[in-house]
């Protein structure tokens, strides 16, 4: 899959299925799936690393984890998140960071929101780079948004929306991220672009949806928003698992003969 599968999976109506991968071991079940695309999200600061936001993540932890992902799927298109304050520092830093991510595997990068973006979205386009876009509610300036996670409920600040959206597909952006948008909201942005729109929190009306990997497989029982739904009680799974290692040890039944290189 490459960038023009997104532009043609958007005009046949075909729906873009996105989903996160942080390391190895999961990118090689994820390989055979019928995922379209991962996301090595900047969520992987929570997921992974224990932050209760994705303002931990930094350049080399998304490259720590891209170079993971790599090695376990080759047959799926790969999104680089960038992460908090790589791309606002300097262009000189910005580049470092696209580098850094795409010479780790990464097929192209995502970047949060417009205001103050354009030219360098632009720029790294120009140099070679393809560039999802993410509006709505954007985790990385969630000191900015507080509790205020739907975004765009007042008409003015929809309208902003599709006009932030219609700017980055003019900047050349092949797909954006939608987050916690009305339904409403996401249809009308959707129907307005010709790139595709992959939604999380934002309806059926866009081009594809993405979820967390650990949020759909039920990793943390206590994490349910709204946009979620859970396809697995891992949680539960794993747990019980180990809890039966742990039995048959005490019980000594494990290593039976049979888990055992004998005499």
């Amino acid at each position: 899959m490459d960038i023009n599968d997104f532009l043609k999976m958007k005009s046949q109506a075909k729906p873009i299925k996105m989903i996160t991968c942080y390391d190895y071991w999961s990118s090689k079940i994820l390989a055979e799936t019928n995922i379209d695309c991962i996301l090595v999200g900047d969520s992987v600061s929570m997921v992974m690393h224990g932050y209760d936001s994705t303002i931990g993540a930094n350049v080399e932890m998304i490259e720590m984890h891209i170079k993971a992902v790599k090695k376990g799927i080759n047959n799926k298109f790969i999104i680089g998140d960038m992460p908090f304050l790589s791309y606002r520092k300097s262009n000189t830093e910005t580049m470092y960071a696209v580098e850094k991510l795409m010479k780790a595997g990464a097929n192209s990068i995502k970047l949060e929101g417009l205001n103050g973006n354009q030219k360098l979205i632009k720029h790294i386009i120009n140099s070679g780079v393809p560039v999802m876009g993410h509006l709505g509610f954007i985790p990385q300036s969630i000191n900015v948004f507080g509790n205020q996670i739907v975004q765009g409920k007042e008409e003015s600040k929809a309208n902003r929306l599709i006009e932030a959206a219609k700017e980055l597909e003019g900047l050349g952006c092949f797909a954006i991220v939608l987050e916690c948008i009305s339904n409403k909201i996401s249809k009308r942005i959707t129907e307005t672009l010709s790139i595709p729109t992959i939604g999380i929190g934002a309806g059926s009306s866009t081009s594809g949806q993405v979820l967390v990997l650990q949020d759909l497989l039920g990793c943390d029982p206590k994490f349910q928003p709204k946009f979620l739904k859970k396809y697995l009680n891992l949680h539960d799974l794993i747990k019980k698992s180990v809890n039966d290692y742990c039995k048959d040890v005490d019980n000594k039944t494990f290593p039976s003969c049979q888990h055992s290189y004998g005499e």
